[in-house]
């Protein structure tokens, strides 16, 4: 694909997950994810609690909860339930992937992330560019 068109559709698919981040029902922050393959969304993700489990994504201390799973975790886990594969696909992502994701990002074969904003840390990142997996940081100011 050329490179002018796939950063056109790189933009676009950030500003779908950035909307479907409004999903979470986190008040620290809202995380949206896309999975994206052969030019269809195979997957999508936003954080929160697991099925059934109460919307409340903070603590009493406004700390994040422990079992509260990242938007990247939830589309992983989302098609690992359906008959689809994730393998040779993209992730789009509002935020950097922490370690922890970037781990199920290598082990579920994608190939590409592509994310708006930084994380706190920046071992994820580290981790899946140590795997050979693209990884792409496109400003959230360039995506509107």
């Amino acid at each position: 694909m050329h490179a002018a068109k796939q950063t056109l559709l790189d933009k676009r698919y950030l500003r779908m997950a950035r909307i479907w981040a409004e999903n979470s029902y986190c008040r620290r922050r809202q995380v949206g994810a896309l999975l994206v393959r052969d030019g269809a969304i195979i997957s999508d993700g936003y954080n929160g609690t697991p099925s059934g489990f109460e919307n409340i994504c903070e603590d009493e201390n406004n700390r994040t909860r422990p079992h509260v799973l990242h938007a990247e975790a939830n589309a992983i886990t989302k098609i690992a339930k359906s008959n689809n594969s994730s393998l040779g696909s993209t992730l789009y992502v509002t935020s950097s992937p922490c370690i922890e994701c970037a781990k199920l990002i290598i082990q579920a074969g994608i190939r590409r992330v592509v994310y708006s904003e930084d994380y706190r840390d920046a071992d994820g990142v580290a981790l899946l560019r140590e795997a050979g997996i693209e990884v792409l940081l496109i400003d959230i100011n360039e995506i509107e």
